[in-house]
């Protein structure tokens, strides 16, 4: 485009083929950073969750094994709307198949019900 421009003869086919072949390359890129971003979240571990006591809970737990409180805040649940694969409400790409969830509504999983607690 350069010598096009030093010489003042521009030739439109010649442009048009190299800004297609531009953005075919802008386009590959951005499939590579949404693989890379999703596989930078794959290997991220969650924050463990921790019950007002400060004792760790472990996942699906209903109540803190420390003290007994009731698990109120379980993190949701949903599913990628690709694979169908459990993940997180708050992530941002799916761990099983790198969809992108951000933006988008997922299914959510039906949530176990609370048990009750049996007092001796």
């Amino acid at each position: 485009m350069l010598e096009m421009f030093r010489r003042d003869q521009f030739r439109q086919d010649l442009l048009v083929e190299r800004c297609d072949e531009l953005l075919a390359l802008d386009g590959r890129l951005q499939e590579l950073d949404t693989l890379l971003a999703a596989s930078v979240s794959a290997r991220r571990p969650a924050p463990a969750a921790r019950c007002a006591c400060g004792a760790p809970l472990v996942w699906g737990s209903h109540f803190c094994a420390n003290c007994g409180r009731p698990v109120s805040a379980t993190p949701a649940v949903v599913s990628c709307a690709k694979c169908g694969a459990a993940l997180a409400a708050d992530a941002k790409f799916c761990a099983v198949c790198g969809h992108a969830v951000s933006g988008e509504l997922a299914e959510a999983l039906p949530a176990p019900a609370p048990q009750e607690r049996w007092e001796s």
